[in-house]
């Protein structure tokens, strides 16, 4: 299974759009936290989401865009498969 961390930049400055992009990237199987080896959850910056997957890079990227398509807005998207991450200043979530 690998790791993919997405970043969008979604073309608007509208709330009701990133609410739609936050929800149909969930229904994807995106989330906007990540884990520590340690078991502890952080959110994710703005505008970045985390999927574990055995899909390959090129159906992240279309499960993504999918997403983006939802929300009638145009995008910039990169898919970073990980090896690996390391991370300061993230916010805990309160469980």
């Amino acid at each position: 299974m690998s790791s993919y961390t997405v970043r969008i930049e979604l073309d608007s400055n509208v709330y009701s759009d990133f609410e739609v992009l936050h929800n149909a990237m969930k229904v994807n199987g995106f989330k906007k936290t990540i884990i520590s080896s340690d078991g502890i959850e952080y959110y994710l910056p703005r505008a970045e989401y985390d999927i574990s997957t055995l899909k390959d890079r090129s159906i992240v990227l279309d499960l993504a865009k999918d997403a983006v398509i939802k929300t009638g807005k145009k995008a910039e998207i990169l898919v970073t498969e990980s090896n690996g991450r390391t991370w300061s200043g993230l916010k805990l979530v309160n469980i």
